[in-house]
């Protein structure tokens, strides 16, 4: 029986210009994680579900792909657990893997099991897909690369800074510079836990923290009323609100935080580290960011717990954040680890993508193309022409050899749709001068060689 081809809703499908480019933005970000001293791994698609499940909140794990197992998954079940109905508690039952949700929870998981070997602090990349069940829209996929880098072993606020210069370096290659800088919004998990000490909310405090990272998506109005609907007093929202006011100076906000947070040991150290931050990173020439303070910052995921970074796209683009990151302290210890101070941020892949794209920020040099397609016609020797491309090829230039005899037409239209910067074909059966023809399918230039002027070819194709 026939089906329909079709992709699963939040997939897609990559080739030509569109994968070029992405490999382009790759290259440069993996470049640049090489030259700030950072080590390549990777790991597997899919996690055991228990490595996954309670690391990122309640929204969080609702959000992770399991994977059932095998077999007959359904007779091992607990009777109890079918007959409630309830997916929470069936799912130990009959799933016991988990596509990766992200590539921090894993990577602690990595460093647990490999610390034996790893020399500390420890500085790694990762760029590899991750998957979450998320309802599709413009920007929001199912399965998306992110592009991470981490360093576990260190405390240290340097590194923070280290990352704010690694950020800028990958967006300035890019061209995301002047007009189109992106902004960085800082914030630090040990002001919100100040905050919540204050205003008598801490146990209270993932509810306050989720509720509070939704306000890019719903606006301040409808965060203060979800607050109010979940009981939270409106102090609570009163408070926070004098944050948001944007005619407020950042240092008058800063000055705010000291005196609310006078009695909060927690929270005037994130106020610390959160100083130290803005003050050094003025030192720095980051020509591709706008950094800014925001105490509605959050960051959904649990595992935080000092500075918070997220990176928003350029004004101009209506996207949101391409971006992200921030220190965790206790990972490590979840997978029976001693603890270890970790920091890290993430590219989003796709996102940028999409704002590279929008503001027509790639090259043409990043076409999916073609050097020579070499015609095959009825005249053509296809083994002195099959020689011909090896030495093509053994100079760098990407040719082909059209792989059977058609119509000129046929072939023609072959290499327009390849992007073909040269087409190439031989005009007699014989070896004789001039029995090549070189046709530049931008400006329909002819030029004519024979077998043994490669070097004159290879000169015409490369200008």
């Amino acid at each position: 029986m026939a089906t329909n081809a079709s992709l699963a809703k939040g997939t897609r499908d990559f080739y030509g210009d569109e994968l070029s480019k992405r490999q382009f933005m790759i290259g440069v970000i993996e470049k640049h994680f090489k030259q700030f001293g950072f080590s390549r791994i990777e790991t597997p698609s899919f996690e055991n579900y228990a490595t996954l499940i309670g690391k990122y909140g309640e929204e969080g794990d609702r959000l992770i792909f399991k994977i059932l197992k095998s077999g007959d998954y359904l007779s091992k079940a607990k009777e109890a657990a079918l007959t409630s109905r309830n997916s929470q508690d069936l799912t130990p039952d009959i799933s016991d893997k988990a596509l990766r949700y992200d590539l921090t929870v894993p990577f602690a998981r990595f460093v647990v099991q490999h610390q034996n070997e790893l020399a500390f602090p420890f500085k790694r990349y990762q760029i590899q897909p991750v998957w979450r069940a998320d309802r599709p829209q413009k920007g929001r996929y199912r399965e998306f690369t992110q592009c991470d880098a981490d360093v576990v072993g260190a405390q240290s606020l340097w590194q923070e800074l280290e990352f704010l210069q690694l950020y800028n370096a990958v967006f300035t290659e890019l061209g995301l510079i002047g007009e189109n800088k992106v902004k960085i919004k800082l914030n630090n998990r040990k002001l919100l836990s100040g905050i919540a000490e204050v205003l008598a909310i801490e146990d209270r405090l993932a509810e306050f923290m989720i509720t509070l990272d939704k306000l890019d998506k719903l606006g301040a109005d409808a965060v203060a009323e979800e607050l109010r609907s979940q009981g939270f007093e409106d102090s609570v929202w009163n408070t926070m609100q004098f944050f948001l006011d944007e005619s407020i100076s950042q240092e008058h906000k800063l000055d705010k935080l000291r005196h609310l947070l006078a009695t909060s040991t927690s929270g005037l150290k994130g106020l610390e580290e959160l100083e130290f931050l803005l003050n050094q990173s003025r030192l720095f020439n980051l020509e591709a960011i706008l950094l800014t303070f925001d105490l509605t910052l959050a960051r959904g995921l649990h595992y935080y717990t000092g500075t918070l970074y997220e990176v928003n796209a350029p004004e101009k683009v209506q996207l949101g954040a391409i971006g992200g990151g921030g220190r965790y302290d206790n990972l490590t210890e979840a997978f029976g680890g001693t603890e270890m101070s970790g920091v890290g941020i993430s590219f989003g892949l796709d996102r940028l993508y999409l704002v590279m794209e929008e503001l027509q920020l790639f090259g043409s040099h990043l076409e999916d193309q073609i050097d020579v397609v070499v015609l095959f016609l009825e005249q053509s020797d296809p083994i002195r022409l099959l020689q011909l491309i090896g030495q093509l090829r053994s100079k760098g230039l990407a040719s082909e050899l059209y792989p059977e005899m058609a119509k000129t037409a046929k072939q023609y239209k072959y290499a327009e749709k390849r992007k073909a910067r040269f087409v190439l074909y031989q005009n007699g059966n014989d070896n004789s001068s001039q029995a090549l023809t070189l046709k530049n399918m931008k400006t329909s230039e002819i030029h004519e060689f024979d077998f043994e002027s490669l070097q004159d070819m290879i000169a015409t194709i490369g200008a």
